[in-house]
């Protein structure tokens, strides 16, 4: 049996993410799932929730796109853009591409979800004084 249905709910559920439907993750993951993206590595559904709770409280509009998917055995694989504003600047809408692998358990609920983007590419050189210093040193590192 393939979880292409647990895939395609899965996609739904972070396409229509919001501060409203959070507790959901508890149904999607198991109880010790594993989440790792650049700032967080935790285990549990629970502390997965946090992390999006948290995202609602210190961002302003925040929004996933998919964009491609596939799915190999237990293995799912996702492309997506987050979208989003930071607080206090509705103006500029920000774009992080990146991608999560998930892996599916044998009662169909999420064991494993690694996100994967580059922090200092499409975060950090977006924060005014910071990226200035990120641009500088990459300049250096490919000299």
């Amino acid at each position: 049996m393939t979880h292409q249905a647990e895939l395609k709910h899965f996609i739904h559920f972070c396409e229509h993410l919001s501060a409203d439907n959070t507790g959901q993750f508890s149904r999607l993951y198991s109880a010790d799932a594993f989440f790792k993206d650049p700032f967080n590595e935790v285990k549990g559904h629970t502390a997965i929730t946090r992390i999006f709770d948290h995202m609602f409280t210190r961002l302003d509009a925040p929004r996933f796109i998919v964009t491609q998917h596939m799915l190999q055995g237990d293995d799912a694989f996702l492309t997506w853009d987050f979208l989003f504003h930071f607080k206090g600047d509705t103006r500029t809408q920000q774009c992080i591409h990146g991608a999560t692998h998930l892996k599916f358990s044998a009662d169909h609920t999420i064991s494993y979800h690694r996100d994967y983007w580059d922090a200092a590419e499409e975060l950090y050189e977006k924060i005014p004084l910071l990226g200035g210093l990120m641009r500088l040193l990459k300049r250096k590192a490919n000299k």
